[in-house]
């Protein structure tokens, strides 16, 4: 059969056309890319890309043998610079590519589908045509609920993931697991840690492995890597069956360089900058988006939304922020241009991420919008309106940062150090904050978390259970990345799997259980999230005691019985009749001890209730009198 070309067909209207140019329309994936459809009684597929520098525009495939003129598309008479066409007979799964010959030079490029919905497993780069629309969806009981399970005064526990190495069938060539396998064993597995959300790092088409997801071509596309469109439904589906919320690192801020992609995509910088102090990104190596052009912003706030809508997604963690806000990020002197003020902050860019924010927000209101901000640049979870980014939730870099580096000195020098773990209360209410213990801080030579410990092997682990509790009582929603839950020794890889094994040791297994134990008591007492982001959720008690490395603070709910008192103790002695004022006359117990045997800890703590005295101590009536275990956190808890 041969495929025939129709022009009289068009899936845009001038409105359509009018949001484009202007860089607002949020849904181009319903118009541009490949669509099947009819033309009358006949079958085929519209295709739509834009190219306004293009001399000829034509698609190549396997209904065509790749044959470079046989199916030309047609230039629009609108100034809109889309190349748009109907062709006869082509069928789902068939595979594509746009020939692109420019206007400068006659370059002559041979380009996947900047819109397309599926593509080839990589190596292989071209795209193929895919309908999204057969899938029966059966999560509409969690799409009811997810406005209370992303509030902010939910509780939020998220599991960050690689999916190709966090399981792999070592037997089957160490092949990783396909969105289907993921569905039934991370569902599994994520119930029975009991968290509330997963965060998958990037799943839109990349080239390298070695990039994470971080290095996109297909904006649109879901890695085929792990199987087929309808597979990474099913996959979400089955997390949302069980109250799991799925997040998705999404990355704006840059692109891969590979040419099959975006860059130089009608022979001149389409979607980049042209000058590379603009559009090239020395400390990764890729293309920096042009945030000043109005189809590049609609472009790109169009594969946020897609997500949103086509796939479910309940939250987007936007990868990179800070690159994005300064001119001069990773870059020396002379070797970036400023604004128009003379300043570095990069002004389109901070006007398209409030416009991302809004637009998904305004039809998404029930969806978690996060920014990786590693600067303190102001207002990033504030409204719009009143000058903010508005997004959602900011991830707290400092936090982390803090926090790794006081546990990493040897506790007989804490007390010098006193200011780095009680720092983040004085900023912990600026911005709405998620707590990260994320991937970055495990690769690269930084080592394991369990390695980042001071201390033999059975310190290190105390030290680690002392990290998860005083996270889990910090202000703030919370996020780890996987294999910290086992403790893994071993740097991060991304060829291979977690190091699963592991939990044949009760030190591994235990810590694993107590983190299991930390996301459940989390989730069940709502002074530990319901006020993440408000001072009145949160009091210290005593935040002074350097010289015993010693804090201790209150996290509040709207009802004062659900108070709960958090006593940590980061030095390697014990604590005994350490006295703290407490806010209620009566009987205080524990209700967790991160040096529990049941942890594979040295059982040390206080076996019965705690009675307040009514003696004074910090500024309180009452006070209790407990020992504290050494490299131990406390939760207590009015009985």
């Amino acid at each position: 059969m041969q495929n025939k070309i129709y022009y009289d067909i068009t899936r845009f209207t001038e409105y359509d056309i009018f949001l484009f140019k202007q860089g607002s329309h949020t849904k181009l994936y319903e118009k541009m890319g490949a669509h099947l459809m009819k033309k009358g009684d006949k079958d085929g597929v519209y295709f739509a890309v834009w190219a306004p520098n293009a001399q000829s525009v034509s698609v190549r495939g396997d209904f065509n043998d790749y044959e470079e003129d046989a199916h030309p598309l047609k230039l629009r008479d609108d100034d809109s610079g889309i190349w748009e066409g109907f062709i006869e007979g082509v069928e789902q799964g068939v595979t594509y590519k746009y020939h692109i010959v420019s206007q400068f030079h006659n370059i002559v490029h041979e380009k996947s589908d900047p819109y397309g919905f599926y593509s080839e497993k990589p190596s292989n780069s071209a795209s193929r045509v895919w309908d999204l629309e057969g899938y029966q969806w059966d999560d509409a009981a969690w799409m009811e609920k997810r406005h209370a399970n992303n509030a902010h005064n939910a509780p939020i526990s998220i599991y960050e993931m690689h999916l190709a190495s966090w399981r792999r069938k070592v037997e089957e060539e160490n092949r990783y697991l396909t969105y289907r396998e993921l569905a039934d064993e991370l569902t599994a597995y994520l119930t029975e840690m009991n968290y509330t959300h997963v965060e998958f790092m990037p799943l839109t088409e990349y080239p390298y492995d070695g990039s994470w997801g971080y290095q996109v071509v297909g904006y649109f596309a879901a890695t085929a890597r792990f199987g087929e469109p309808d597979d990474l439904m099913y996959l979400i589906e089955r997390l949302h069956q069980n109250d799991i919320g799925v997040i998705m690192d999404w990355v704006p801020s840059h692109f891969a360089v590979d040419m099959h992609g975006l860059i130089n995509f009608d022979g001149t910088a389409l979607y980049e900058h042209d000058d590379p102090r603009q559009g090239y990104h020395p400390e990764w190596g890729s293309i920096i988006f042009n945030y000043g052009r109005s189809e590049v912003r609609a472009f790109l706030i169009s594969s946020a939304m897609f997500w949103l809508d086509k796939y479910h997604i309940d939250g987007i963690r936007v990868d990179a922020v800070a690159s994005m806000l300064h001119l001069d990020y990773a870059r020396e002197e002379g070797e970036w241009i400023p604004n128009k003020h003379g300043g570095n902050e990069n002004l389109e860019a901070v006007e398209f991420l409030r416009q991302l924010n809004q637009s998904a927000y305004g039809e998404f209101s029930d969806i978690l919008m996060i920014a990786e901000e590693s600067t303190a640049w102001p207002m990033v979870t504030r409204p719009t309106d009143i000058g903010g980014l508005g997004f959602g939730f900011k991830w707290n870099m400092g936090w982390m940062h803090d926090t790794l580096k006081y546990l990493s000195f040897d506790p007989i020098h804490r007390q010098h150090h006193h200011h780095q773990i009680t720092f983040s209360m004085w900023y912990a209410f600026d911005e709405n904050f998620v707590l990260p213990l994320s991937h970055d801080e495990v690769v690269h030579m930084k080592g394991s978390l369990i390695n980042k410990m001071p201390g033999d092997n059975n310190q290190k682990f105390a030290h680690l259970r002392t990290l998860y509790a005083y996270m889990t009582a910090h202000p703030g929603k919370k996020l780890l990345f996987m294999g910290g839950e086992l403790a893994q020794f071993s740097e991060w890889a991304y060829k291979k799997s977690l190091d699963w094994h592991l939990l044949e040791n009760p030190l591994h297994r235990n810590l694993q259980k107590m983190v299991a134990d930390l996301n459940d008591l989390y989730r069940n007492h709502r002074a530990l999230y319901q006020y993440d982001e408000k001072h009145k959720g949160f009091e210290w008690i005593d935040d002074g005691d350097y010289q015993h490395n010693c804090l201790s603070f209150m996290r509040k709910s709207d009802d004062p019985d659900e108070t709960i008192l958090i006593v940590c103790n980061f030095a390697d002695a014990t604590r005994e009749n350490y006295r703290i004022g407490v806010p209620y006359a009566g009987e205080w117990e524990e209700i967790f001890n991160s040096q529990s045997a049941y942890y594979e800890g040295w059982n040390i703590g206080n076996s019965g209730p705690l009675t307040a005295d009514k003696i004074a101590m910090h500024g309180r009536e009452h006070s209790i009198s407990m020992t504290l275990p050494p490299l131990g956190v406390l939760y207590l808890k009015r009985s």
